[in-house]
């Protein structure tokens, strides 16, 4: 059972995420690569596994990849490995960019997809902003691209607006629960 959870950058993915795994623990969260520097804090192989762009596209090349994406000037993706690790754990959540989650609905075609909407393109620069982690210049690079990634929802077997962060995290252990039935507690 794969759940891939998308939208765009400053959207709250991760927030609604964490809340959803701290609801459903039997959800295992895969880790994605990137060539991006770590943030403060951040862990190598938990936050994600940190590569050089070199050592990116060696795997890429390699087919170690399920779905790889550019975004921001920086590239992304998840490893093979590390989602059929999660997977026998149980219930596997990917939380990818808009651009992978096609190429994993390709490659994997029983996943789950959704996406995560804001209330509206304002309320999307505000948290961008709000988050204080990029310039003018990428917030402007972010939300061209946010702009394209809405016109996509639609693709995607659901769509949780994220306007109240409880109501949208309810709406997303909902989604996960009644896929899973059987295979998650609670």
């Amino acid at each position: 059972m794969i759940f891939v959870v998308t939208g765009p950058s400053g959207v709250g993915k991760g927030t609604l995420i964490r809340l959803v795994r701290e609801r459903v623990p039997e959800l295992q969260l895969s880790t994605s690569a990137t060539t991006r520097a770590p943030r403060p804090g951040e862990v190598d192989g938990e936050d994600y596994f940190f590569l050089d762009a070199e050592a990116f596209e060696a795997r890429v090349q390699a087919g170690e990849f399920v779905e790889h994406a550019e975004y921001a000037g920086r590239r992304y993706g998840t490893l093979r490995a590390e989602l059929e690790r999660r997977a026998q754990q149980g219930p596997v959540l990917l939380e990818i960019e808009v651009q992978g989650a096609a190429q994993v609905r390709e490659a994997l075609p029983g996943a789950t997809t959704i996406f995560i909407a804001p209330p509206s393109p304002e309320a999307l620069r505000d948290r961008l902003i709000g988050r204080g982690t990029d310039d003018a210049e990428a917030v402007a690079a972010r939300l061209a691209t946010a702009e394209r990634e809405l016109a996509a929802a639609a693709e995607f077997d659901h769509v949780v607006v994220n306007d109240r962060l409880d109501a949208a995290a309810d709406a997303l252990e909902l989604i996960v629960r009644r896929q899973a039935a059987g295979t998650l507690g609670g």
